[in-house]
């Protein structure tokens, strides 16, 4: 669990702070708050519930991995099962300024990898970037969705993306965090490659069908895995690698524990190949790569 929660908790109004310390202290604490424990924390604080969200940001914020800006944002969305789930920016050193991920799509995506097939809101401690607006516009939830902002009324991303290009103006109607199998399969028998297959399994590709994962192997043996999530704008599009980098971060892990990765994707007009490889050398060039085009 990271020191820095822990450390957060000073910043917290003092009710919520002596309230959410033993959910941070459970060692399975997993940077997301069951709906149960969120009416628990309403009860307790006395907070109204976009209050509570707001106050929660701070915690959100220490899982930003910002070495380029020094700008930490933190994001909290709601999924429809009612679980909270954190989120934080993220750069890498050495990377392209394009490799970058949002706060936004670091909560989201952390939903998404535990499960989740819709957003009912997101909250944020700065005004969504036009990026991460057009980034959200591709969700299940796209038209429900709501935002709030601290000392602001919450509004719909409609209100915050007027006249908005999405998905239905190509003629898509799959959306991202819908649940679905593309029913791919490799042959490489190692237990990396076929985590990296399962997340391409999940991607969400309609226009360009580069349904592709990444598995990512720390020192201890755990795997971390990422699917690609394409938007109808194309440049607000996630990488798998991203995702699986949120979801390694969301878990508490140093990007430096990486030692193993596999990219799986299914052959097509693009690739990621060659960005899942610099990013990767960026982290660390010792960082071996398996790659399997379907």
């Amino acid at each position: 669990m990271h020191t820095k929660v822990m450390d957060a908790l000073g910043s917290l109004p003092a009710d919520l702070a002596t309230a959410i310390k033993p959910m941070l202290e459970d060692g399975n604490f997993d940077a997301t708050i069951s709906a149960e424990q969120f009416d628990n924390l309403l009860s307790q604080t006395h907070m109204t519930d976009s209050e509570l969200r707001v106050a929660l940001l701070p915690l959100a914020a220490t899982y930003s991995v910002s070495p380029l800006s020094h700008f930490c944002v933190g994001a909290v969305v709601r999924g429809n099962s009612g679980r909270l789930y954190f989120g934080g920016n993220m750069e890498f050193v050495g990377a392209a300024l394009s490799q970058t991920v949002h706060a936004e799509q670091s909560a989201i995506s952390h939903a998404w990898v535990k499960g989740e097939t819709g957003v009912k809101d997101i909250t944020i401690n700065y005004s969504p970037c036009g990026h991460c607006r057009q980034f959200m516009n591709e969700l299940s939830t796209a038209d429900t969705i709501k935002v709030q902002l601290p000392e602001r009324e919450e509004k719909t991303l409609q209100q915050y993306l007027p006249e908005s290009f999405g998905p239905s103006d190509l003629g898509i109607t799959e959306r991202l965090l819908t649940e679905i199998n593309h029913g791919l399969g490799v042959d490489e028998e190692s237990e990396l490659v076929q985590a990296a297959c399962q997340a391409a399994n999940r991607a969400h590709a309609p226009y360009t069908k580069n349904f592709s994962g990444v598995a990512l192997k720390t020192d201890d043996g755990r795997i971390f895995v990422g699917m690609y999530a394409e938007n109808a704008a194309f440049n607000p599009s996630l990488p798998p690698l991203q995702v699986a980098l949120i979801n390694m971060n969301m878990a508490g892990y140093e990007l430096s524990r990486i030692i193993e990765a596999a990219l799986v994707e299914q052959s097509s007009s693009i690739s990621h190949l060659a960005d899942t490889q610099n990013t990767l050398e960026a982290l660390n060039p010792d960082i071996p790569l398996t790659y399997s085009a379907l």
